[in-house]
């Protein structure tokens, strides 16, 4: 069983079709997505149109909720730019892809193999706005997971790929499709990197493998959606993709 992990697409249609261009040359058994799809980047709703084909399993994360629930975006940031975008977004949007967004899960476990498991959610398994990093303490990573078990468990949310072992689980973080940090940013403005990321979860006969991917994406498309688009954030990301 080989699971391709993809995560914060944020509206990057272009990032998007390069890694499932990447994943669908690594062969996978199926695709989860863990969230946070449709915000921020110029192409909400195409974006949605790539997942809605590809039929994957779909994890509901803080910005998919923010589109869903206006009001809520201002219990976690208040910087007028990201909540201008996410608005933008929102009216992008149609009503059956509005439903679509409803239909994610707050969580999912799937078998790897016989005795392997794999928890998926999106910040932690207790909330979607939660932050679990590298230098997360032991004693607070207990208490983030506590009640749930699992061979590998896997979320995104901070932007920033992470393989981490705790207390004999694997604790992943595939990183970001379409918005890759290069530190977390802590509520800060992010540098971000320039490619897209994923990940991958593998288990055969008992052995379980989590590989780390990063695709290159054509700057020029990137370009190319950014200045197509009236979004708020257009200015910011035609600056990093110059």
């Amino acid at each position: 069983m080989r699971i391709a992990l993809i995560s914060d697409i944020h509206a990057n249609e272009v990032a998007l079709r390069a890694v499932m261009a990447s994943i669908e040359e690594v062969g996978v058994d199926q695709v989860v997505c863990l969230g946070d799809v449709a915000t921020l980047g110029p192409r909400p709703g195409a974006t949605l149109d790539v997942l809605r084909e590809l039929g994957c399993p779909c994890i509901l994360g803080n910005h998919d909720e923010f589109l869903l629930e206006p009001a809520l975006i201002r219990t976690y940031t208040d910087v007028p730019i990201v909540v201008d975008a996410v608005d933008w977004c929102r009216d992008q949007l149609s009503g059956d892809d509005l439903a679509f967004l409803r239909t994610f899960q707050a969580r999912l476990e799937i078998p790897l193999d016989a005795g392997s498991t794999l928890l998926l959610f999106h910040g932690s398994p207790r909330s979607h706005m939660e932050n679990l990093l590298a230098d997360t303490p032991p004693e607070e990573l207990d208490r983030a997971l506590a009640g749930y078990a699992a061979t590998v468990m896997a979320g995104g949310h901070t932007h920033i790929q992470m393989l981490r072992q705790h207390r004999g689980t694997l604790l992943v973080n595939p990183g970001s499709v379409g918005l890759p940090f290069k530190e977390f940013a802590a509520g800060g403005p992010p540098t971000l990197l320039d490619h897209a990321e994923y990940a991958t979860v593998e288990a055969r006969r008992g052995a379980v493998q989590v590989t780390l991917h990063r695709v290159p994406v054509d700057r020029e498309a990137l370009r190319e959606a950014a200045r197509a688009c009236d979004n708020p954030m257009r200015g910011a990301l035609l600056r990093h993709y110059a």
